[in-house]
């Protein structure tokens, strides 16, 4: 076994193979952007690496950089996580040649599998079911709008050289060919430094079926059940679980044996996973689509289910160990999900957030596995990808999993980041989801009813009561011992603070019942007041928002700065900023109720613009493209700008039809969220109209 193994990635990933490392007793060496130079991979390994600044390109990308970080620091092997490098052959053959066991299959079936083109061919070849579309290597935007014409709309745009469902476009309408292709190419090079595509026939209400493969150098090749990964928001998988409700026994034995075939065909080694398509109403016409040739987002709950450390069994395979066991030994018990925690706002279109991790609170242990790269303090930044962390829940079945998994997502507070939590929750409890209907078109289709409705009473309440200073317990005149009894916080001897319970009413509303107190001492639960930023003042309260019976607490911590107030409430963070009133003060009492006066100054992050004409950023990124100069004429919705962040792309587009007066950004410019971008003023007759 190695005794230094250098992880080339960041993030949850990073500190996941650090663990497995820690646990084998072996070395770890991590590498870091200027970014990510105080970030949690950092920290949990024995030693780190700068490789560059916060570009990907210029350092987690950069062969050079990684070969030399594993010189000096006397690693024999690089294991690199996924994303990034992951499954670039060029870097695995520049590994071997530097001396290093490359974590992963060999750079030829790398360069096979990961060109999908000769992929779908290979596996073709050796009797494995093919998704029907385009055919050959390197085809221009004119042969790709002609294979399209030929399969039939809606078609599928896709990456040859990526996956993860980056540069990845549904196109219905053939008029929307070219401009659809030009988007997949961009994020495409990117993502993966290539924008090579293929078409293919898109496959109405599929089900998406994962096959894990481990393969080792002695020709020994198992399957490891299947993961239905069919709940995706825009191709990108948002829960996974296994096994699949979908399979029975002779179909999962089919499928893991045509999975085995494909990894055969390309001289597979290492862990693996091999995708395919599934028509939901004929579940026995399951078609290939790809092999992702490293380790997957999704590893975790293949290892709940079978008892295996995915991580351990790369390192021993790269080492040159047999797999130890066969395909008859493999066992599935019990069932697990697993949820990824984005920096993504649902209320904006879940375009990227970003900001500064103020509180943190992650479940684990029993039967929930946080997978996570965060610590409090961190700033989450745009530069990367917005996956934060994965929470995984076990159960002895399918309906407990889920409740485990709700639960721990209730449980799980990154204060300070918008995320999708709270999305993820009201998934999980969707009626199709619970029984096991699903196709990966459910969550675009009953998007609205996923969605908050605007900010819940409670979280005004919250901001009410918590404005309030917390009374400070009486002192002794004499300036002697303080009787913790006199405190108003809840305090009780023995025991975990009780609950006080307030009223509050917004005007011409019924009081809602909420009840606070101080929150646990843990340290988990701690703000900080970092750089510029203003200290904290006051505690952290838990928030009680349902019946006294024993309900789980919805709203977990407070962050409260002279400035503002963050409220988190069932996986959805608020911010509200405090405004002085007329009076001095905005918050009333009457008997036994708070209420917020008629002059309410508290307002909700994401107020409107100043104007309908002012195109503002939607999320903190760069911009990539700007498609228009000051004095042009534009017409109603005509693309304007393209703004990235985390690998996303969000297009901005002209509000109504005029001239560009105001053009503030170049490509390359890094804008914050709201910054002005551009002013585009109406024509006179589109005013006069």
């Amino acid at each position: 076994m190695f005794s230094t193994v250098l992880v080339a990635n960041r993030g949850e990933i990073a500190v996941r193979v650090i663990r497995t490392l820690r646990e084998l007793g072996i070395r770890s060496v991590a590498v870091f952007s200027d970014a990510d130079a105080d970030a949690r991979h950092v920290r949990e390994a024995d030693t780190a690496v700068r490789i560059g600044p916060a570009a990907a390109a210029e350092s987690y990308l950069s062969v050079e950089r990684l070969l030399d970080a594993a010189r000096r620091t006397g690693a024999e092997a690089v294991h690199p996580g996924y994303g990034f490098l992951a499954e670039n052959a060029a870097f695995a053959a520049a590994c071997a040649d530097a001396g290093l066991a490359f974590i992963g299959p060999p750079a030829s079936a790398i360069s096979l599998m990961g060109d999908k083109i000769r992929a779908k061919e290979t596996v073709r070849a050796a009797g494995v079911p093919v998704v029907p579309g385009s055919s050959g290597s390197g085809l221009s935007d004119a042969e790709l709008v002609a294979a399209a014409e030929q399969i039939g709309m809606p078609v599928l745009l896709k990456p040859s050289a990526g996956g993860g469902g980056k540069g990845m476009r549904l196109v219905r309408d053939s008029a929307l060919l070219g401009e659809e292709i030009a988007a997949a190419r961009r994020e495409a090079k990117s993502s993966f430094g290539d924008d090579t595509l293929l078409v293919e026939r898109w496959v109405d209400r599929p089900r998406h079926i994962e096959i894990q493969v481990l393969a080792d150098a002695h020709g020994n090749v198992v399957h490891l059940g299947e993961r239905e990964c069919s709940l995706q928001r825009r191709h990108q998988k948002v829960i996974e679980e296994a096994p699949s409700v979908l399979l029975t026994p002779e179909l999962r034995a089919s499928m893991g044996a045509a999975a085995v075939e494909a990894a055969r065909s390309c001289g597979y080694v290492g862990a693996g996973t091999v995708e395919f398509i599934v028509p939901g109403g004929d579940p026995s016409s399951y078609f290939f689509m790809e092999m992702n040739t490293r380790l997957q987002v999704e590893h975790p709950v293949t290892e709940l289910v079978t008892g295996l450390d995915l991580v351990e069994q790369q390192l021993r395979v790269a080492a040159g160990a047999e797999l130890g066991f066969g395909q008859s030994e493999v066992r599935l018990t019990g069932h697990a999900i697993e949820a990824r925690v984005c920096a993504e706002d649902p209320a904006r279109g879940f375009l990227p957030s970003g900001g500064m991790v103020l509180a943190l609170s992650e479940p684990s242990g029993g039967s929930v596995r946080t997978d996570s790269g965060l610590t409090a303090g961190v700033d989450t930044g745009s530069t990367y990808d917005p996956m934060l962390s994965k929470v995984i829940a076990y159960g002895p079945d399918r309906a407990a999993a889920l409740r485990v998994l709700r639960g721990a997502l209730a449980d799980t507070v990154i204060l300070g980041v918008q995320t999708n939590a709270g999305f993820l929750r009201r998934l999980l409890a969707h009626p199709d989801v619970v029984s096991g209907d699903l196709d990966t078109g459910l969550v675009e289709r009953d998007l609205s009813a996923l969605l908050p409705e605007g900010v819940p009473d409670e979280v005004y309440a919250a901001a009410a009561l918590l404005s309030v200073p917390h009374p400070a317990p009486s002192r002794n005149p004499a300036g002697g011992w303080t009787d913790p009894f006199d405190s108003a916080n809840g305090w009780r001897l023995g025991g975990t603070p009780a609950w006080t319970v307030h009223h509050f009413r917004l005007p011409g509303q019924e009081p809602v019942a909420v009840r606070t107190r101080p929150s646990s001492a843990s340290p988990a639960f701690e703000a900080r007041g970092l750089g510029q930023s203003p200290s904290t003042t006051g505690p952290h309260t838990e928030l009680l928002l349902g019946d006294a019976d024993g309900s789980p607490a919805r709203g977990r911590i407070v962050h409260r700065t002279p400035d503002h107030l963050t409220v988190e409430l069932d996986g959805v963070t608020h911010r509200f900023a405090y405004a002085a009133s007329p009076e001095g003060t905005w918050l009333g009492r009457d008997a036994d109720s708070w209420h917020v006066q008629s002059h309410d100054p508290v307002a909700a992050r994401g107020t409107a613009h100043a104007g309908a004409d002012t195109l503002a950023a939607p999320m903190p990124g760069t911009v990539t493209v700007v498609k228009v100069t000051v004095g042009e004429k534009v017409t109603a919705g005509q693309s304007l700008l393209v703004v990235e962040a985390m690998k996303m792309e969000h297009v901005i587009s002209a509000p109504h039809a005029g001239t560009v007066t105001e053009l503030d950004v170049t490509p390359g410019t890094t804008v914050a969220m709201d910054q002005v971008l551009a002013v585009v003023t109406p024509d006179e007759e589109e005013t006069a109209a």
